[in-house]
């Protein structure tokens, strides 16, 4: 299994990809950057051809590295709310009859280790470690679940960090209110393509300050990765590149079970075989 990576200062990441033993490639012979127009264009096929030929640099000095999202910034973050039934049971809600979509600014998008700012005001910040699906061809009114899986480039670690009364209290029915502060969707580490994973059996859990809060699994999911792509196909056309954050499991401080976030806390969380997070809480200045 390869693993796509950006690597370098925010802004300033370069593509590379991880191969089945551990070493780390320059992708920029390639592409400048892991993108919609790489992802549209057979990228596995294209990078395990480079790799055998020997065309692709070993990385020398990747590992001190910063790790950026693995996906430069998307044109759009599509959110599905409550897809996992105990955590609308949690949230004080049924589960829903339809996906709930929300957004996320796309400039939310950052590394999976970079620390993330509680903005002014807020009091009730909120974890949530999630599924991300990203596109890989352009999707419109697909037909089928195995139609909308074929236009799945990969998976990652998405945080969906939420500032709930800005969500719900203040928002007016606006989600994204409480969605879109700087910061709140860090990705990554990796890039994992589709044809490695199977998206409805992964474990995936967080942890705040090394107590554990979610343990599930996306077996779980009310709507699979398949039935979501469909149906926001049916509404939206799906772009390369485009992060499909596919909702939370129960765990989470709005459960009333754990406290709100605050400067200092630090946020590890992970998905079975896409890799693992952290990132420090700090207040903004």
């Amino acid at each position: 299994m390869i693993k796509f990576v950006r690597l370098g200062a925010h802004g300033s990441e370069r593509p590379g990809v991880i191969d089945e033993s551990g070493t780390v490639f320059d992708l920029r012979s390639l592409t400048a950057d892991i993108d919609g127009a790489f992802l549209a264009a057979d990228p596995v096929a294209v990078t395990r051809r480079a790799l055998a030929e020997g065309r692709l640099e070993k990385w020398s000095g990747a590992a001190e590295l910063r790790i950026g999202a693995p996906i430069a910034r998307p044109t759009a973050v599509i959110c599905i709310g409550q897809n996992y039934a105990a955590h609308a049971a949690e949230s004080g809600s049924a589960a829903p009859e339809q996906p709930i979509i929300f957004f996320k600014h796309p400039n939310t998008v950052v590394g999976p280790t970079d620390d993330v700012t509680i903005p002014h005001g807020a009091t009730t910040v909120d974890w949530e470690v999630e599924l991300g699906v990203v596109i890989g061809r352009r999707a419109k009114y697909l037909t089928s679940d195995a139609e909308a899986l074929d236009h799945v480039a990969g998976y990652v670690v998405s945080h969906d960090v939420s500032e709930r009364d800005w969500q719900t209290q203040h928002s007016g029915g606006q989600w994204s209110k409480g969605k879109t502060a700087e910061g709140f969707n860090p990705v990554g580490p990796w890039l994992v393509p589709a044809e490695a994973v199977d998206p409805q059996r992964l474990r995936l859990w967080s942890r705040v300050n090394g107590a554990g809060r979610q343990d599930s699994n996306t077996a779980d999911q009310i709507f699979t990765v398949a039935q979501l792509v469909r149906h926001l196909s049916q509404y939206m056309v799906l772009e390369p590149g485009d992060l499909i954050n596919t909702g939370t499991p129960e765990g989470v401080a709005l459960s009333g079970r754990f406290p709100y976030l605050r400067g200092g806390d630090v946020v590890e969380m992970g998905i079975e075989g896409l890799g693992a997070q952290r990132q420090t809480f700090v207040p903004a200045p």
